[in-house]
């Protein structure tokens, strides 16, 4: 399974915990639709990146099958006018790196329904072949073009674009000799090198990105990553952070999980800390002084909710 469908399995999950509050989280990604088929960003403008997070965000909450006045053919729309939003993204010379992992994965969700366009083979080898151009000279990724070093989160990207892509990743063991190099004395990762501490969300993905190649890790890292809980809820994105904001506490449960790491003894803290960031439009805030909502964020208050559900 990808990492993006492992996320989206997860805050699948979210509506039993929010009951019949998951109605409003419905109509808020709904809304966020533009006329042109792209998503909001914070200024109201559609964009690529939070697109991908919209698309996510309908296909967990299965508007279709849980929103009684949006039929499945009303989605089909929705995703139709996506589809044509994409069409006007090439893929060359003047997309960059995030971008284009962005396009595929966009490109990953509306395949996930069906709604491919008849040039998605020609824009797929396109996506792969532009990709590469960011390979680094140890074998990761950055986001800068012709880098010495990668970055964690440039191989977390790389990883999920060939997934989306349903290609294999080349030389996957060259890509975790560049992570090697990003490990930190303290047991985690940073997102470059030569950094003294790791942080959360660095070691979250590159726990994340060993764990889908198959290959070990330093079972120490569970301990550092639960190190960073905060004991009003949520964890902090670094051991020095002054607060813990949602995308920290989502990864961190999302990377605890994966390494069959119980957080049950967190379970009540961390969803009263998500309260506190719900608005009642039904989104949720980044962090405690986070004045805006997006779509990214609420599909991060997803994903969290997904792992704090109490199985029966």
């Amino acid at each position: 399974m990808s990492m993006r469908l492992e996320m989206l399995q997860v805050a699948r999950l979210a509506p039993k915990v929010l009951g019949e509050s998951a109605e409003l989280v419905r109509d808020f990604v709904l809304k966020q639709q533009n006329d042109d088929g792209g998503f909001r960003d914070r200024a109201g403008k559609s964009d690529l990146y939070y697109t991908v997070f919209g698309l996510d965000g309908l296909l967990a909450l299965d508007v279709s099958a849980l929103k009684p006045h949006v039929s499945s053919s009303q989605l089909g729309d929705r995703f139709a006018q996506t589809t044509r939003y994409l069409q006007n993204f090439d893929p060359g010379p003047g997309m960059d790196f995030v971008h284009l992992c962005c396009l595929a994965r966009a490109w990953a969700a509306i395949a996930s329904q069906g709604s491919m366009t008849p040039r998605f083979p020609e824009c797929r080898d396109s996506l792969l072949g532009r990709i590469e151009e960011y390979r680094s000279e140890d074998g990761g990724y950055n986001p800068v073009p012709g880098a010495k070093f990668g970055t964690v989160y440039g191989c977390f990207l790389a990883l999920g674009a060939y997934q989306d892509l349903k290609s294999k990743l080349p030389q996957p063991l060259r890509l975790a000799q560049g992570l090697k190099f990003l490990e930190t004395a303290d047991g985690a990762w940073a997102n470059e090198r030569n950094l003294k501490t790791g942080s959360t969300n660095p070691t979250a993905a590159a726990t994340t990105v060993l764990r889908n190649l198959s290959l070990p890790m330093n079972p120490a890292v569970g301990d550092w990553l639960l190190a960073r809980f905060h004991a009003d809820g949520g964890f902090l994105a670094a051991p020095q952070a002054p607060m813990p904001d949602l995308l920290s506490t989502a990864t961190a449960l999302h990377a605890l999980a994966g390494l069959e790491i119980s957080c049950d003894h967190v379970r009540e803290q961390c969803l009263d800390f998500i309260d506190t960031l719900w608005t009642n439009e039904g989104a949720f805030h980044g962090h405690w002084g986070d004045d805006q909502v997006d779509t990214e964020y609420t599909f991060y208050g997803l994903l969290a909710l997904g792992h704090l559900w109490r199985r029966p």
